[in-house]
């Protein structure tokens, strides 16, 4: 039965390749044909810059920065967002497509969660409300539970894993778009009080910025989700999948076709990429929870064009020092491009999104970082 589609994201992948080796060939004529004046097309294109005040589920007014610096390898894939209720999200697409896919789900994921949230809520009531009277007093215990983080945290979980479902059932409907070889990654934080819910789909990361007595703490909260993991490449293998390193980059782990050296996906889990759905590529995020204190400063998210050339202490002490708020994720990008033209003189430069989401309604006085 599926065959037919499975011939057709294989044309579309050889299509891909041809594409990027006809790519290829024009980039090398046009660096010979143009001057160093244009270097500022590897310094990237920057996407407008917003700072924005969200409010939280306490109606407290939060800070927080977004910014996007366009890599050299074409037009900018990344998408990211920072909404109501705070909801923050970075999303790095790849592939022909992967700009379109990308800002496919940031403009649908956030409705689609939270329609999934509201359905899960009418879904509790009409429970309580099948509940005889007898059952009152348990009824009013489980309500008590409900408040609990660990309540709060299967909720948003069964959330997050139906959304996302949806999310890649819509991407494949969509007539317009090929998605087979295209997709996006997906990193997205919802800060509800002092909760905090991160799901995470493919290598895009969420790190946050805690205080100690003497500087300031990077602390991951998400899991690059790629290949090289055991857990993730067992599955692959389990599906057919190919995990194998080309021997031009022996340390990037890459998801093949089972006998063709096609498409060579550097994540283990994405949106879209609908050819390698039957080999182990899955759409289910990873999700977790974290209990805010006072010491917790700042969230960042970042794709991995930032996490490639900057560490998790890096970007916490560049946002730690930032001039300002709005200046915080600006810092980042610019420093992760700066970063990709010195160690990288003579590779592609990717794009680099950062969105920060402040925690705090006072911001910090500068503290010498500490290590990790």
């Amino acid at each position: 039965v599926n065959r037919p589609h499975n011939l057709k994201c294989m044309n579309e992948c050889f299509k891909l390749f041809k594409l990027r080796e006809e790519e290829e060939e024009e980039e090398e004529e046009e660096i010979k044909e143009k001057s160093i004046s244009t270097h500022k097309i590897q310094d990237g294109h920057e996407a407008p810059m917003s700072f924005e005040r969200t409010d939280d589920s306490n109606g407290i007014q939060r800070h927080g920065s977004l910014y996007s610096l366009e890599g050299s390898k074409g037009v900018n894939q990344d998408r990211f967002g920072l909404e109501a209720e705070a909801f923050c999200g970075v999303f790095d697409g790849h592939g022909r497509f992967g700009h379109r896919v990308s800002q496919l789900v940031r403009s649908n994921l956030p409705s689609l969660l939270q329609g999934q949230m509201k359905a899960l809520d009418q879904q509790a009531i009409a429970v309580a409300e099948d509940d005889d009277s007898k059952n009152h007093i348990d009824r009013i215990e489980t309500e008590s539970e409900d408040s609990e983080p660990s309540k709060k945290f299967h909720k948003w979980k069964e959330a997050f894993v139906s959304s996302f479902k949806v999310m890649d059932k819509e991407i494949k409907l969509q007539e317009n778009l090929d998605s087979s070889c295209s997709g996006t990654t997906a990193v997205v934080v919802i800060k509800q009080g002092e909760d905090l819910f991160i799901a995470n789909l493919g290598d895009s990361r969420a790190v946050l910025g805690t205080t100690r007595e003497n500087g300031i703490e990077a602390i991951q909260l998400t899991t690059d989700l790629k290949p090289a993991l055991p857990s993730e490449a067992e599955r692959i293998r389990a599906c057919d999948g190919r995990v194998v390193a080309l021997k031009q980059e022996p340390n990037i782990q890459r998801v093949w076709l089972p006998h063709i050296d096609l498409p060579g996906l550097a994540m283990s889990r994405a949106f879209g990429d609908f050819i390698l759905k039957d080999h182990g590529i899955i759409a289910h995020p990873d999700v977790s929870y974290r209990r805010l204190t006072s010491k917790d400063q700042f969230v960042v998210l970042a794709t991995d064009g930032v996490w490639d050339v900057l560490s998790n202490l890096e970007v916490a002490s560049i946002v730690w020092e930032a001039d300002s708020a709005q200046a915080a994720a600006k810092a980042v990008t610019e420093t992760a491009v700066a970063t990709w033209r010195r160690k990288f003189p003579s590779a592609k430069i990717d794009d680099c999104t950062v969105v920060c989401l402040f925690l705090q309604d006072k911001l910090h006085d500068h503290v010498v970082p500490v290590k990790i």
